[in-house]
Formats: C-alpha cells, sequence, structure tokens
C-alpha cells in the first residue's frame, strides 16, 4: 500500500486537497507519460523513478484492452486516456484526475483534484 504522503511529496505539495489514505495503482501509461517529457531532468527522473518504485504500476492485459476499446469508441477518448479509464475500471478504482472528459465517462467513478 502507498503512504498518501508519499503521493503527495511527489506531487510537490500541489493538491488544493489532500488525497484520503488508502492504496493507490497507475497505469503503464502514466509511467510511460511522467518519464518520456523531453525537458525532465535528471533529478526529476530520480524522482520519478523512486516514486513509481512505492506504488503498483498496472500493466495492460487483454481485460483492459478490451475495456479500453470499448471506452475509446464510446467516448472518443485520446487512447493514453481510455487505457488509464480502462484500468480505473477493471480495478473498480476511483480515479483522481483533473480531466474533465474522464468525469464523463460513467464506468468508472472519478474525482477531481485540483492542482494549483
Amino acid at each position: 500500500m502507498l503512504d498518501t504522503n508519499i503521493v503527495l511529496y511527489f506531487l510537490g505539495g500541489r493538491l488544493v486537497n489532500p488525497l484520503p489514505s488508502g492504496q493507490y495503482f497507475v497505469s503503464v501509461i502514466t509511467e510511460i507519460e511522467l518519464l518520456s517529457y523531453p525537458s525532465l531532468s535528471s533529478n526529476e527522473e530520480t524522482q520519478i523513478i523512486e516514486f513509481l518504485n512505492k506504488i503498483t504500476v498496472v500493466g495492460i492485459d487483454s481485460n483492459i484492452k478490451n475495456l479500453t476499446i470499448a471506452l475509446r469508441k464510446q467516448y472518443k477518448l485520446r487512447l493514453p486516456d481510455a487505457i488509464i479509464a480502462a484500468t480505473a475500471q477493471k480495478l473498480n478504482a476511483m480515479l483522481f484526475t483533473n480531466d474533465a472528459r474522464l468525469n464523463n465517462v460513467t464506468q468508472i467513478n472519478t474525482q477531481t483534484v485540483q492542482i494549483v
């Protein structure tokens, strides 16, 4: 289980409201997105890798693949967003997001987070 304080540290205290205590997961897509920013410094990359080592990264299996296809067709989501939503759906997990389009996906539970 990931300590919420680790998530808050990683986000640099930029959340308007703290996340509730609990177990957290990220999609492999989130891992790829975090590590692929062209201007990422080596220090930032190290911090991201340390964060990812403390959280469960969920890969894409056939169930997530099929859910992704269905969500992408129904909501016309970008592929990364559809994979992240499908991962949340498969895990029956709350998806914390500041993406308004993902809040419209009725197959998943979402909670808006505000970042300053």
